[in-house]
């Protein structure tokens, strides 16, 4: 394959039509050195940084190795990371794997052999002490921000996925913070260090604008409301929290003023979380409640405001929330709520004060879209074609109305206008998708929906 080639993937798939600078300093990098460090902040396009040199590289010859280990701190961006890689390594196997579900399914997917592996440190561990994979053989070796699984305490899971890779070519290292102090295990030699760091700081400033409200803690979430309602009906928002207690008190009272909102925290079931993403994605809600844990390694789309309802705890939190806006060339606006006994931390710098309207000119923030849910993935079989005619074929919605599609492993989620929702469901639900009856349903956010066994 060709440099060409992979790009007119990337075009097809996501709208790439060329490297940034940063991705083709990384792709000579892997043409001269052997270990590469890349600093790069979040959303400045690090996974094609890595993916298009190592799909280049591969071999097609059969293996019972992978070819190729990719190490994300988290399963959010070991699912993106997988789809990236699934768009551009056509014809090549890709497999993901994660905590949070069945091992013996995961088991059976990496049967036959994945060219390319992708996966968090623990799972990845766990695998290879089951005797489910083996790595000897690796060639490529991606460690996809460095810097957070070091945060999250990995270094020891790390230590033992690497220790059996004895015949590495290459190895990438990326990190959205500068690493003073490499960990021993890694045995860095006369490694190319590409940092854009700097650089990245001074584009983003020059693309988000950070405005200063100030307001009494016990008039917050009214001043958070009024905000929103103040913003475009088309906004795209992510209000970040410090603690994940406050995301669904915040999230009730937003929906009770007609915000449409969803929340995002750790605590939530693995399920839910993919929804509240894909919800938030599509148009389904237009303002996502989170706690930093969605700072990084989501792929979040268009987000126009990000809003910091509590001050972040450091310069990193900061930068990282606000890199959720701004991406790829785009520009945001960063809004910081702060108490009126609070202290604003040095390392914001507020471009202007913005005053709170008393009477914003919405009374109510509603999406566009709704979401159907179909209860059939990539296990049974159903792909985004199948889903496309299926609506067609037994709704009166055209393809140009169906949205954004997102096909799990048994289970699919799809975006179509909000008005027609309910009338479109009613008639499909007696339908069958591929001679099965598929039970859907129009899906939201529920809050509480925690896990109860921490």
């Amino acid at each position: 394959m060709t440099i060409d080639a992979l790009l007119q993937r990337a075009n097809h798939a996501h709208g790439i039509t060329a490297l940034n600078h940063m991705q083709k300093e990384a792709f000579e990098a892997w043409a001269q050195a052997n270990d590469i460090i890349l600093y790069s902040h979040t959303g400045s396009g690090k996974t094609m940084a890595f993916a298009t040199p190592l799909i280049l590289n591969l071999s097609t010859t059969v293996a019972t190795n992978p070819q190729a280990i990719v190490i994300t701190p988290s399963r959010e961006l070991a699912l993106q990371v997988s789809e990236i890689m699934r768009t551009l390594a056509q014809g090549f196997k890709v497999t993901c794997v994660f905590g949070g579900h069945r091992m013996e399914e995961e088991k059976l997917s990496l049967y036959p052999t994945p060219t390319i592996l992708v996966g968090t440190p623990g799972r990845i561990l766990d695998h290879l002490k089951r005797g489910n994979i083996a790595l000897d053989r690796v060639r490529f070796l991606v460690v996809d921000e460095f810097d957070k699984c070091l945060e999250l305490g990995f270094e020891e899971e790390m230590k033992q996925v690497l220790e059996p890779m004895k015949h590495l070519e290459k190895r990438m290292f990326t990190s959205a913070t500068r690493i003073e102090s490499w960990p021993s295990f890694i045995k860095l030699k006369q490694p190319c260090v590409l940092n854009f760091l700097e650089a990245g700081n001074k584009d983003i400033s020059q693309r988000i604008k950070v405005k200063l409200v100030e307001c009494d803690e016990t008039e917050k979430t009214d001043a958070l409301c009024r905000l929103l309602l103040s913003f475009p009906a088309s906004q795209h928002t992510v209000v970040f929290v410090n603690y994940r207690d406050t995301v669904d008190p915040v999230c009730r009272t937003l929906n009770t003023r007609h915000i449409s909102a969803g929340g995002y925290h750790g605590e939530m079931q693995q399920f839910d979380r993919e929804k509240a993403v894909a919800l938030f994605n599509n148009g389904s809600i237009r303002v996502l409640v989170a706690t930093d844990l969605a700072a990084r390694g989501l792929d979040f789309e268009n987000v126009t405001h990000i809003i910091h309802y509590h001050l972040p705890t450091t310069a990193d939190v900061f930068t990282h929330r606000n890199g959720r806006t701004a991406r790829v060339q785009k520009c945001g606006e960063v809004i910081v709520m702060k108490n009126n006994d609070e202290s604003l931390p040095q390392f914001i710098h507020v471009d202007e004060t913005l005053a709170i309207p008393n009477n914003p000119h919405l009374n109510k923030l509603e999406p566009d879209m709704s979401t159907l849910y179909f209860k059939a993935g990539k296990k049974e079989k159903i792909s985004k074609a199948d889903i496309v005619g299926f609506i067609v074929n037994n709704s009166h919605l055209s393809a140009s109305q169906v949205g954004n599609i997102v096909v799990k492993d048994h289970y699919t989620l799809v975006a179509i206008p909000r008005t027609d929702a309910h009338t479109a469901l009613n008639s499909m639900l007696s339908c069958k998708i591929k001679g099965k009856k598929v039970p859907m349903s129009i899906t939201g956010i529920r809050p509480d929906k925690t896990k109860r066994d921490r």
